[in-house]
């Protein structure tokens, strides 16, 4: 398996690229001069998020991680350029006990599956993962930019909770008619 390791990383973020309704989210890691992206869905990376502060609310006494976290905030734009390694399939957050760490692994295939995926190509490649390694702040730092990448795109319709578009969307809880 080719594993990428970053532990710790100077910087790992999630991003985005292009307008609400189209874009197209990133986990970036980067440590000196080597940088790598990974694409995702949108709700990947929510749950991501959520999951994060879950872990840390659980083991790191979440009162420590909060006030350090303001003192890592970043939020720059992703590193450019942006060329996805590969499409994530699996992610995977653990604790480190003895380390105090948060493990965050991104996959580009089920490990449980290995022939779920029919594409030939991707069959004959080696599984791809990144692996990066957080202290608890910084993790912490990272699941708030995240929820506020998701929480930036279309508004969610008061109705029907779908998204809304600049030109209105047709809404199932209204009888299909525009709003």
């Amino acid at each position: 398996m080719a594993v990428n390791d970053f532990d710790p990383p100077d910087r790992f973020v999630a991003g985005t690229v292009g307008p609400p309704g189209q874009r197209t989210f990133f986990l970036q890691a980067s440590s000196g001069r080597r940088v790598l992206s990974v694409s995702l869905e949108k709700q990947q990376v929510a749950v991501l998020a959520d999951r994060i502060n879950d872990l840390l609310d659980s083991y790191a006494g979440g009162a420590g991680a909060d006030h350090a976290a303001t003192e890592v905030v970043d939020n720059a734009p992703l590193d450019t350029p942006i060329e996805d390694e590969f499409r994530v399939n699996t992610l995977s957050l653990a604790w480190d006990e003895e380390r105090s760490r948060v493990v965050i692994e991104c996959l580009d295939r089920d490990p449980d599956d290995p022939v779920g995926n029919t594409d030939p190509e991707v069959l004959t490649q080696e599984p791809r993962l990144i692996r990066v390694v957080l202290t608890p702040a910084r993790a912490r730092a990272f699941a708030r930019r995240a929820q506020s990448i998701v929480a930036a795109g279309r508004p969610p319709c008061p109705f029907c909770g779908g998204p809304l578009e600049t030109e209105g969307h047709i809404c199932p809880r209204a009888n299909g008619y525009k709003r």
